[in-house]
C-alpha cells in the first residue's frame, strides 16, 4: 500500500514534537511491514540541503516560508509543497494527514478531498472547540469540511473524539477510530546501582503548557532528602526556558540541574534508561509519546490527571498521577516533589518501573497500533473503491 503522511514541520531539534514523531514511528513500522510509507512536511533550521530521509523514512521536505510570523508554526507554508502534494496524492492509495489549523495540513487535506484520494485525519488533540476568532474562522473555511469529508478521523481519547465532533457540529462524525500512540518495544533497564545518585528527568518541549517550572520548583523538596540527586531538563526550547532556568537560580538549585537541550530519538531512550523517574507536569497532554518512551524502558512516570495516559498509568501502577492545577502557591510543585520522592524509594521504584514496562508492552507498542491502523486503511480503501465503481458510467 502506498501511504503519504503529511505533517506540518520537521526540524533538526524536533521542536514540533508529537505529530512528527508519530508520523515517523508509523512510517517506519509500515515500511518494515512492506508498505511504501513516505512523509511530506516543511523543513526549517537545517544547515545546507534539506534531508531526503528522516530516520530512514523517505521524506519530501520543503523549506518553510514564514508567511504569518505572528502565528508561529500555524503561519508557515510552502507553495511548492502544496503543488508536490497535489501530484503525489495521485499516486498514493491514501493520504494520512496529521491535521492542525495551519497552512500546510489543512490545505493538503482539502486537496485530498478535491482529488478524491482516500483521506485519513489524525488531529493529535490539536483541533478542539475554541473562542479564538482566527481559529473559528479557520474552522468555518476548511476544518469542518475536511472533518466531515474524511474517510476516517483518528482520536487518541474519548475527550478528543468529543472535541472534533464539537468542531464538526452539527454534522456528527460517524467514521471515528480510536488510535493510541505507540512506541517500539524495548528491553527493561537494570535497577539503579547502589550508591549512584538518583536522576529525575523532564523531557519534552520546554514550553509553559508543559510546566517545566513545576519540575524545577519541586527540586528543593527532593534535594532535602536526596542532596546528590541530578535533575535533567531535556527538549527544545519553545519559549519557557529562560524563566525555567531563572527560577532554578532563584531557588538555589541550578547546580543540581543539567540542561541538555534537544535530543535525538536514540538519545531520548538512553536518557530514559539513565533516569529513575520521568516527570511531565503538563496542564494538558493528549497522549504523550515521551511518556510512553520513558515507560518503554521501565522508568516510572509522574504525570497529571489531564494527560490522556493518566487512567492507564493509575490502573497499572506505572507511576503517580497528580492534579494539574496551576497557581502561585507552590502546591502543584509540592505534589510533584511528593510523587518523585515516593518513586525514588527502591521497592516502589522497581515495582512501578516493571508496571510501566508491562503497560507499554501490552497496550502501546507500535506493532499493535499499526495493526489497528492497517485495518482502518483497508476499510477506507475498500469503501473508496466501491464509491468509484458506483460513480463510473455503466459498461466502463
Amino acid at each position: 500500500m502506498k501511504i503519504l503522511h503529511i505533517v506540518t514541520l520537521h526540524t533538526p531539534d524536533h521542536a514540533f514534537g508529537g505529530p512528527t514523531r508519530v508520523a515517523l514511528n508509523l512510517s517506519k513500522a509500515q515500511r518494515a511491514a512492506g508498505d511504501d510509507a513516505r512523509i511530506m512536511a516543511l523543513g526549517d533550521g537545517f544547515e545546507g540541503p534539506l534531508p531526503p530521509r528522516i530516520e530512514g523514512v523517505p521524506a519530501r521536505l520543503f523549506q518553510a516560508r514564514h508567511l504569518l510570523p505572528a502565528f508561529e508554526v500555524s503561519g508557515i507554508t510552502s507553495g511548492a509543497l502544496l503543488l508536490a502534494a497535489h501530484r503525489m496524492m495521485r499516486g498514493a492509495d491514501l493520504v494520512h494527514v496529521h491535521l492542525m489549523r495551519d497552512l500546510v495540513t489543512l490545505p493538503a487535506a482539502l486537496l485530498a478531498l478535491a482529488n478524491g484520494t482516500p483521506l485519513v485525519l489524525q488531529t493529535h488533540g490539536m483541533v478542539d472547540p475554541t473562542e479564538n476568532r482566527v481559529a473559528r474562522l479557520t474552522d468555518l473555511l476548511g476544518v469542518r469540511r475536511v472533518l466531515r469529508g474524511a474517510d476516517a478521523v483518528l482520536h487518541l481519547t474519548e475527550t478528543e473524539r468529543r472535541d472534533v465532533n464539537a468542531v464538526a457540529a452539527p454534522v456528527p462524525l460517524t467514521r471515528t477510530v480510536r488510535l493510541v500512540n505507540g512506541v517500539r518495544p524495548q528491553e527493561i533497564k537494570r535497577a539503579r546501582e547502589p550508591g549512584r545518585p538518583p536522576t529525575v528527568l523532564f523531557l519534552a518541549r520546554i514550553q509553559e503548557r508543559k510546566r517545566p517550572e513545576d519540575f524545577v520548583a519541586a527540586m528543593p523538596t527532593v534535594l532535602a532528602e536526596h542532596p546528590d540527586a541530578r535533575f535533567v531538563l531535556a527538549g527544545p526550547d519553545t519559549g519557557a526556558l529562560p524563566a525555567t532556568l531563572r527560577l532554578a537560580r532563584e531557588l538555589g538549585v541550578a547546580d543540581s540541574l543539567d540542561h541538555v537541550g534537544p535530543l535525538g530519538h536514540e538519545e531520548v531512550l538512553a536518557a530514559g534508561r539513565r533516569a529513575d523517574v520521568y516527570v511531565l507536569p503538563s496542564i494538558e497532554e493528549p497522549l504523550g509519546v515521551s511518556v510512553l518512551e520513558a515507560m518503554s524502558v521501565g522508568t516510572p512516570v509522574v504525570i497529571t490527571r489531564t494527560c490522556g495516559l493518566a487512567p492507564d498509568v493509575a490502573r497499572a501502577g506505572a507511576g503517580r498521577v497528580i492534579d494539574s492545577r496551576v497557581g502561585e502557591d507552590g502546591k502543584n510543585a509540592l505534589k510533584v516533589a511528593a510523587a518523585v520522592l515516593e518513586l525514588l524509594e527502591p521497592e516502589a521504584n522497581a515495582r512501578a518501573g516493571r508496571a510501566a514496562w508491562a503497560l507499554v508492552d501490552a497496550d502501546f507498542t507500535i506493532d499493535a497500533v499499526t495493526a489497528t491502523l492497517r485495518r482502518t486503511y483497508e476499510d477506507v480503501v475498500r469503501r473508496s473503491r466501491r464509491r468509484v465503481r458506483r460513480s463510473a458510467p455503466h459498461g466502463t
